[in-house]
């Protein structure tokens, strides 16, 4: 009877790393929520008094100004842990 062939190499074993959880800055939390409601009131505004003195020259711009302010809220929050 043949006899079986066996593996020349050893098993591939990955090298083990240390589960440590990674800890969001202090400052992003309150940072990203600011941001959003930045966002949301810049529109808000915008929209109850559309002449006022900064936001009336601004005009449609407004609007692009307060979804910036929301978007880099929601990217802030991709990195909190």
């Amino acid at each position: 009877m043949p006899k079986p062939n066996t593996r020349k190499k050893a098993v591939y074993t990955p090298p083990q790393t240390s589960q440590q959880v990674k800890m969001s800055p202090r400052w992003l939390a309150p940072v990203m929520v600011a941001s959003w409601i930045i966002g949301i009131l810049w529109i808000a505004i915008y929209y109850v008094a559309p002449n006022a003195p900064l936001l009336g020259t601004l005009q449609n711009w407004n609007l692009l100004i307060g979804f910036v302010f929301i978007i880099f809220g929601v990217v802030l929050s991709t990195r909190w842990r």
